[in-house]
């Protein structure tokens, strides 16, 4: 059409539809979800909020819902304005690219060009040093974007937030995002003083003194290293500062649950947190892990007339008349309940529900547990993700064969002859991982969860390896 903007132009602006963010790199429909829980959490914080405003615009235009994505955008303008007055161009750099291209999509030329037009008047009296220097909130708030989007986009993230504090080294939120994209994808170092995660979280809550989150992950961090003496005491400051906020619980309650034996506490924070966010998948899974935990050290003491003695603060007191196998259920009934949840409000949350069909096999409910390896088998499939197969395989070994010896076996060939094509399969590494620690083997249990760790980022895997680390202290 005579009207239409090249694309060119467009395809040269600096924005969500030009950061190559691909819908099949991510579940979108979990993603959504914790973009509308980040805008409702941090209504009062109008510059991340705007930039969150700025995701769901692209996450609706993805989805189809164009009107949606403008009023998201018209959000985030006013939002920006709100923050930092009408002297704030720079700032809207990445917004007037989305309106510019979200216009064209909707074949409303005339708006397109206008928002054009707009960003030349912002680039003509400072245009940036060059293509790939650009300026630091486009940098900034592109980090943030690849960050949230999706894992796979972790590297990339990494340096457009490096680039973003060469140009702004004070500026908090860039330090904060660099921070805890590095927590994520940290594996194995031999000392904190080697740990960029630590050295960067300690930089990052000098310019976010405010922020309890990045002292918990600091926290996190230190107790690797044995240092609980600093790690309790930034848990307790950010508890003691934030006890509602569901952000902070949900790391204090990791905490607690894998380096301080209080299942109870970390259970009734968890709790907490549920109060304010309900549909938090994260926080269901987290209490669901927590009651398995509480699980396992019961089947290790449930001889013991001591532990069975003992009150336990969430299930209602047992006489003498509760046996082994009733305690059991009652815990193993908590857990598929917060699983279920935790399914219900992310619906790919493929560890949650592999770990749903175990339960759902411990409790007999064998039809449930078909259904569920059904489901697990098709997300895999539509995320192309092997991981998942290989745990639908041991589930259906686990109850078609009762030697262990031969699951093992089955599983350690497979994965085997995967790393054999590729030395770095996180996931080959971590059925590894898992039949060594169902073996009791923990020094080859380690070894592969933290090639696991090397090669990709997944919770569960750094879950068990702090706990086997812990235990072989």
């Amino acid at each position: 059409m005579k009207d239409e903007p090249p694309e060119t132009e467009l395809a040269e602006l600096q924005c969500h539809f030009t950061w190559d963010l691909k819908k099949e790199d991510t579940n979108i429909t979990d993603h959504l979800t914790r973009l509308e829980q980040h805008r409702d959490l941090y209504l009062g914080q109008k510059s991340g909020t705007a930039h969150t405003h700025n995701s769901l615009a692209y996450v609706k235009y993805l989805l189809g819902s164009y009107e949606e994505a403008l009023t998201n955008l018209q959000k985030s303008v006013e939002l920006t304005k709100d923050c930092y007055g009408d002297n704030c161009d720079e700032r809207l750099i990445v917004t007037y690219g989305n309106f510019a291209w979200l216009h064209f999509h909707m074949k409303q030329y005339s708006e397109c060009k206008s928002y054009l037009d707009r960003l030349k008047e912002i680039r003509e009296p400072k245009p940036p040093v060059s293509t790939s220097v650009l300026y630091p909130d486009v940098f900034g708030e592109k980090a943030w974007a690849l960050f949230k989007f999706s894992r796979k986009y972790y590297d990339r993230a990494i340096e457009c937030f490096r680039k973003a504090l060469e140009l702004e080294p004070e500026r908090g939120e860039w330090n904060a995002g660099y921070a805890i994209v590095l927590y994520r994808i940290e594996t194995k170092c031999t000392s904190p003083e080697d740990s960029s995660a630590i050295q960067q979280l300690r930089r990052a809550i000098e310019t976010n003194p405010d922020n309890d989150e990045l002292k918990l992950l600091l926290a996190l961090k230190l107790a690797e290293f044995k240092l609980f003496d600093e790690a309790e005491d930034l848990v307790e400051r950010a508890l003691d500062k934030s006890p509602d906020s569901p952000h902070v619980i949900r790391y204090v309650g990791k905490y607690l649950r894998n380096y301080v034996q209080t299942l109870d506490r970390s259970i009734g924070l968890l709790k907490r947190a549920l109060d304010v966010t309900p549909n938090s998948a994260f926080i269901h899974h987290q209490l669901a892990l927590c009651y398995k935990k509480e699980k396992e050290q019961f089947r290790e003491h449930a001889e013991s007339q001591r532990f069975l003695n003992l009150s336990i603060s969430h299930f209602e007191k047992a006489g003498n008349h509760h046996t082994r196998s009733s305690w059991v259920q009652q815990i193993r009934d908590q857990i598929i309940y917060h699983l279920e949840m935790a399914i219900t409000h992310a619906t790919g949350f493929i560890p949650a529900m592999s770990d749903l069909a175990l339960h759902y096999g411990e409790r007999h409910e064998i039809p449930r547990a078909e259904e569920m390896f059904q489901k697990i088998f098709k997300t895999a499939k539509e995320k192309n993700d092997n991981l998942q197969y290989m745990w639908l395989i041991f589930i259906m070994l686990n109850f078609s064969c009762t030697p262990t010896d031969k699951i093992a076996c089955g599983l350690r060939k497979i994965a085997k002859k995967r790393i054999n094509k590729n030395t770095q399969d996180e996931e080959a590494y971590g059925i590894l991982g898992f039949i060594h620690k169902e073996k009791g083997e923990k020094s080859k249990a380690v070894e592969c969860y933290e090639k696991a760790l090397r090669f990709g980022d997944n919770d569960e895997y750094l879950t068990n390896l702090c706990a086997l680390r812990l235990s072989m202290q």
